[in-house]
């Protein structure tokens, strides 16, 4: 166990999205860690919840299936933990704008509720909010740093930014410790691969394994920065233990930023098969599309040591080795699923 992490052996850590992608990761590793973990999950079908997630886990957990807007469970739910990793979340950039009030609920009017349960409850709470890149919407420059102008160019976004800023008015106003991340495009095992509604990766490499072409859309030379969830758990860990994280937002990113043609044609290599095809923007997603994104994670190496351990290549291999076994609990096959 790093130094860092000893605080969290004989914990109590509530994670909310916590049979999500991101979530699941983190409370596999805080098992290891010795905590006690609650998980807090909808299991609406579109966020991403997926119990297979956190399957054959013996002890350490206790899943609780509740909705974050569930004002009365959360109340309960926050009470006599030591820890808040605030995952929860509408993640789909297209589903904000074609139903945005679920969004403005979800990631917003529940993250205040939240917020007051632990004020009233449990002020002593540490809190860690799962915010995202997209608040910065287009970059006028790259690398991005905390400093850059926020202009979301989505509904999800601007919500998101209204849970972040009540995150970081409780800290300042009521003293509730909480920090903010950034995320950027995180990957991985046990992420969404059924659609594109939390990342594009997933449903490339859902096609990849099922004999399809992945489709790149425009000329596939967008720049992205990618972080495989391992080292974003990392990032939850040491901004929710280190005082020096509270109050402040950070940026995440990647030690080796990709265009998307060529994070498809290393995806093809890697698998050995399949192929990729260039295709033009649907409308819908080019009027909310950031271009070019690479994060600049320095404010958060500098004050508690972060960056990116797993580069892009390695990432990636483990993904396609996870979803080759365990594909089929993910998805539905609709064509030549390679799985064991």
């Amino acid at each position: 166990m790093k130094p860092e992490h000893s605080a969290f052996s004989g914990s109590r850590a509530l994670v909310t999205g916590g049979l999500g992608f991101i979530g699941s990761n983190l409370a596999l590793r805080l098992v290891e860690l010795g905590v006690e973990v609650t998980v807090v999950d909808s299991l609406i079908p579109e966020y991403g919840g997926n119990p297979y997630n956190l399957a054959g886990l013996a002890g350490g957990v206790s899943i609780n299936i509740t909705d974050v807007r569930d004002e009365h469970a959360m109340k309960y739910l926050v009470q006599r933990q030591d820890y808040l990793f605030n995952l929860a979340g509408q993640t789909s950039h297209l589903d904000s704008m074609t139903d945005p009030f679920p969004d403005l609920e979800i990631n917003a009017r529940a993250q205040l509720s939240i917020l007051e349960s632990c004020r009233r409850f449990n002020p002593s709470i540490r809190i860690v909010f799962a915010s995202t890149r997209q608040l910065y919407g287009k970059p006028r420059y790259t690398p991005v740093d905390e400093n850059h102008p926020l202009d979301p160019v989505d509904v999800n976004g601007i919500n998101k930014l209204a849970g972040e800023q009540y995150h970081l008015l409780y800290h300042r106003v009521h003293g509730v410790r909480a920090s903010v991340l950034r995320l950027t495009n995180t990957y991985g095992p046990r992420m969404r691969v059924k659609d594109a509604r939390q990342t594009f990766l997933g449903i490339w490499l859902r096609r990849l394994l099922e004999g399809q072409p992945i489709a790149v859309f425009g000329d596939g030379q967008q720049i992205r920065d990618f972080n495989y969830v391992d080292d974003a758990v990392e990032a939850l860990l040491l901004a929710a233990s280190r005082d020096e994280a509270y109050g402040e937002v950070f940026n995440l990113g990647a030690s080796d930023p990709a265009s998307l043609e060529t994070v498809a044609r290393l995806l093809v290599q890697l698998s050995g098969t399949g192929r990729y095809e260039l295709v033009p923007f649907p409308a819908e997603r080019k009027a909310i599309d950031i271009g070019d994104y690479v994060g600049d994670y320095g404010k958060f190496e500098r004050l508690l040591g972060w960056r990116p351990r797993v580069m892009l290549a390695e990432g990636l291999a483990k993904t396609l080795a996870y979803y080759r076994s365990h594909g089929h609990h993910y998805w539905e096959p609709t064509g030549a699923l390679v799985a064991a």
